[in-house]
């Protein structure tokens, strides 16, 4: 071998290490799942002096996605007016629009091409929004996006609920629902799905999801900051009312790299009767 060749050959294994490197090496998403809490007549909590504190916390902590859950349009219309950097799907589970609570998807529209979305209700009927599912106390909603990562180029779906607060049958059969319609609508893709369980990891709905190959941030985080618990119903469960109920759940393409469940707290109110969990995530 000349001393050409063989300098080619070794700059050419060099460049096919690199490649392969690149190819091996992960991208960083940091993913938030939160119940902002409706707009109700919470007195000093209301809506109205937590807006501008949810805000300042979101542009803080700056995540790639969110998924929120008991947005009400008031609340999506300060939201969008105010969170300019990101993208939102969703619809409102009264009627499939914009009426009641929505489980909006955000996404940072300088991270992610948004391809497709959509929503559907957790009952018996997934097209027929407004009616209570199974031994629900609420109707329910899912909403779900395809989103396009600038980073990479690659495609992950990213579903997004609020299962019921009473309903056992319930929760197990809307987690079902939504698994079912992930594996219809993106059966090949990294899959993400985030909420408000209602319920903690002892239950039927986290055996299914585990059955179906995902994972909580909480089981997979070598890392995990702040309290054991989501609900503090804005400081006045009692110790053995206060509960994790907030999840982002991983699919195989996914290592979590750490998760923190956010207890940030404004002079005067609480930003939401749940902490804000958080995540960073890697595919």
């Amino acid at each position: 071998m000349t001393r050409f060749a063989k300098a080619l050959f070794i700059v050419s294994l060099v460049i096919l290490g690199f490649s392969h490197a690149l190819a091996k090496s992960k991208t960083d998403i940091c993913i938030m799942t939160y119940n902002i809490r409706l707009s109700a007549d919470d007195g000093v909590n209301k809506w109205t002096n937590r807006s501008a504190d949810n805000i300042k916390m979101l542009e803080y902590y700056s995540p790639d996605l969110i998924g929120m859950q008991e947005v009400r349009p008031d609340q999506l219309a300060d939201l969008d007016a105010n969170l300019s950097n990101y993208g939102h799907v969703g619809a409102g589970r009264d009627d499939g629009k914009n009426e009641g609570e929505h489980c909006p998807i955000f996404y940072k529209k300088n991270r992610f091409v948004l391809i497709k979305s959509g929503n559907f209700a957790l009952s018996e009927n997934p097209n027929v929004y407004g009616v209570k599912g199974w031994d629900a106390s609420y109707p329910r909603i899912a909403t779900w996006a395809i989103l396009k990562d600038r980073k990479t180029g690659k495609k992950i779906a990213y579903f997004n609920t609020h299962l019921d607060n009473d309903g056992v049958t319930a929760r197990r059969e809307g987690i079902k629902l939504v698994l079912e319609r992930a594996k219809q609508i993106a059966p090949k893709l990294p899959l993400l799905i985030s909420g408000d369980f209602n319920c903690t990891d002892a239950t039927a709905p986290f055996d299914i999801l585990n059955a179906a190959g995902l994972k909580s941030i909480y089981q997979l985080s070598p890392i995990v900051y702040g309290p054991k618990f989501s609900y503090h119903d804005y400081g006045r469960a009692k110790p053995e009312e206060l509960e994790l109920l907030d999840y982002v759940f991983v699919s195989k393409a996914f290592d979590v790299k750490r998760c923190r469940v956010i207890q940030d707290k404004p002079e005067g109110h609480y930003l939401s009767d749940h902490y804000p969990v958080i995540a960073q995530i890697q595919y």
